[in-house]
């Protein structure tokens, strides 16, 4: 992970970024390589490394081209000169391997340096925080080990020269952005001196074990970018992981890790869209083996045992990933599973399970709510102060409830076990929903109940666009046409109409300033799914649902290649923000883009 020109911008940027203890805890191991060219007398650097106040090689001036595939290749041309490097990762092992090669008709010197941060991704590097218990030379490898971590650089061929050297302030911008510290500094073990002549080749394998088995991958042809489906179906690849422990999607790259209410959100599009039942399937059970009182985990964490459960949709979206992936391809024993696991969920939410989640008897909705907790998707906090903390009965929540209940319905009929009590709850549930949401004046749906909230927010739309959606009809469409209004832009929804006073248009600054406005008015991306779903089954319009998905797919190659951001400004210019690869971003656009366009 790193950037076009070369530099690390992030500190989570690197080479090797290794899944040391898969999927959650990730390491920078080799964070690049300093590399320079020497053509007779004259000596070019190729790589770019940001430090405070200066660029130092400035490789990026003899930059030729960048192209990205199931490798990376970046091609300079030096005095004329041309050489290449490509970056490739080996499948499921923590590798990869650096070609160095020289295209042109003359005799070259490479000259390398490997630069280590052995850290935690989410942490700095510093001089100070290095103590290697091994740093050992043996004949064309370099092997460091720290904090139990080893990292071993082989490099055949190789004139060796042992350095142990430090740079120091490299400098990531985009960290400076996001007001946190932007400085690392970088361990050398040793230079690297090889002679190439016309048309050779070097290669390094930088690995956390020995005796890596798994070809790197090598291929640099790119998918055409006219065909969108083929594109959305590439990125989807990135995010679906399988351990010894367990199959899991990852919430979004580089600094999150496998999410409860992320996974089921974008397991539609990652798995079932991609011919991944059997996976859809293993994630499902995975979940369901970590369900306490009705409720599965927001999160596995990263560092610890114990899940979080601090979330109210994380399981009502775990009913409708079971439905899909059992619509996708029938298994009757699965479905049996799957049955039990809906009725444990709505048993914990009839007699009530944490965070004051609870239906309420009388009108059959789902209440949730405690202070200094927040428990809906749109969970930002910034200190103590929960941003959108949403307490009572919030639409998208019921609407999910209502679908969850149908799904069990649905499986209890084709089981042969009784269906009428899910049936009873939720035709009450529905009915209560019609009658409490709709605020005729505004012209849409609350986007809560007792407290009412009739802030204008695009969780309605997921109420609409389930499969047993029970917001539909005349009202469904005039807060659709409200929506689409107010709140849809070329990037995806606004979390807050632009009228609302507490909007904010511009999802920027320091971190808790950006999670201020997290979802006050940022746009989201996978919102496009429940939209164009909405779209699809209360108007039937084709052509309006595919028109909103026109602009986002041109992002697949703008700010993380082959990915699609976590958010956007809600003014326009639409700057992108968060993770630059997010799962419920793709999942959501390739679910919808073959809905639409089927």
């Amino acid at each position: 992970m790193g950037t076009v020109v070369g530099n690390n911008t992030r500190r989570y940027h690197g080479h090797l970024v290794a899944a040391t203890q898969a999927p959650e805890i990730r390491t920078v191991l080799l964070a690049g390589i300093e590399a320079y060219v020497s053509i007779g007398a004259n000596s070019d650097g190729l790589s770019s490394n940001q430090y405070v106040g200066t660029v130092h090689p400035e490789g990026y001036r003899n930059l030729e081209s960048f192209t990205i595939g199931d490798c990376a290749e970046w091609v300079w041309n030096i005095r004329g000169s041309l050489v290449s490097k490509r970056l490739s990762m080996h499948e499921s092992e923590n590798a990869v391997t650096i070609t160095y090669s020289n295209l042109s008709d003359v005799g070259l010197t490479l000259s390398l340096r490997p630069l280590v941060s052995h850290k935690f991704y989410h942490d700095n590097f510093r001089v100070t925080d290095f103590y290697p218990e091994l740093l050992l030379f043996p004949d064309d490898r370099t092997v460091i080990a720290h904090q139990g971590i080893r990292l071993a650089i082989e490099h055949p061929g190789a004139n060796r020269t042992p350095t142990t050297g430090w740079y120091y302030r490299f400098e990531h911008p985009r960290e400076t952005e996001r007001g946190l510290d932007p400085i690392d500094d970088l361990f050398c073990p040793c230079e690297l001196q090889y002679i190439l002549g016309p048309g050779e080749s070097v290669s390094l394998v930088a690995a956390t074990e020995d005796g890596i088995v798994a070809l790197p991958r090598t291929e640099i042809s790119e998918v055409d970018e006219n065909d969108v489906d083929a594109m959305l179906v590439s990125a989807a690849r990135h995010f679906l992981v399988k351990t010894p422990e367990r199959t899991s999607i990852i919430a979004g790259y580089p600094w999150f890790t496998d999410w409860g209410r992320d996974t089921m959100v974008s397991l539609p599009g990652i798995c079932l869209e991609t011919g991944h039942v059997a996976d859809s399937r293993d994630i499902l059970s995975a979940y369901a083996s970590q369900m306490r009182q009705g409720l599965i985990p927001n999160r596995f964490v990263d560092k610890g045992e114990t899940p979080d459960y601090n979330t109210v949709d994380a399981s009502l979206w775990f009913g409708n990933a079971v439905y899909l992936t059992l619509e996708r391809e029938w298994d009757e024993a699965f479905a049996r599973k799957a049955l039990g696991w809906l009725a444990e969920i709505i048993e914990w939410h009839r007699k009530g399970t944490r965070f004051g989640i609870k239906v309420d008897p009388e009108d059959g909705l789902v209440m949730q709510g405690e202070p200094g907790v927040q428990l809906t998707w749109m969970d930002a906090k910034v200190g103590d102060w929960v941003v959108t903390p949403r307490h009572g009965k919030p639409v998208e929540i019921n609407g999910l409830w209502v679908n969850l209940l149908r799904v069990a319905e649905h499986l209890a009929k084709k089981l042969g076990s009784s269906a009428q009590a899910y049936a009873e709850l939720a035709d009450l549930a529905e009915v209560s929903m019609r009658k409490k949401f709709w605020h005729p004046r505004m012209g849409h749906f609350l986007d809560t109940v007792e407290p009412d909230d009739a802030s204008l927010r695009p969780n309605q739309l997921i109420a609409m666009s389930l499969a047993f959606a029970p917001l539909v009809g005349d009202e469904a469409i005039v807060a659709l046409g409200k929506v689409e209004r107010e709140l849809l832009t070329p990037m995806g929804l606004r979390t807050l109409g632009p009228k609302e006073s507490n909007y904010v248009g511009r999802f920027e600054g320091p971190l808790d300033k950006r999670d201020a406005s997290y979802h006050q008015g940022t746009v989201w991306p996978w919102l496009l799914g429940p939209y164009v779903s909405a779209v699809m089954r209360v108007t039937g319009d084709k052509k309006r649902a595919q028109a909103a998905l026109t602009h986002i797919v041109t992002s697949l190659q703008s700010y993380g290649i082959d990915g699609i951001a976590e958010v956007y400004d809600g003014d326009a210019p639409q700057y992108p923000g968060g993770c630059p690869w997010q799962a419920w971003s793709i999942g959501e656009v390739l679910r919808a883009w073959r809905e639409c366009n089927a």
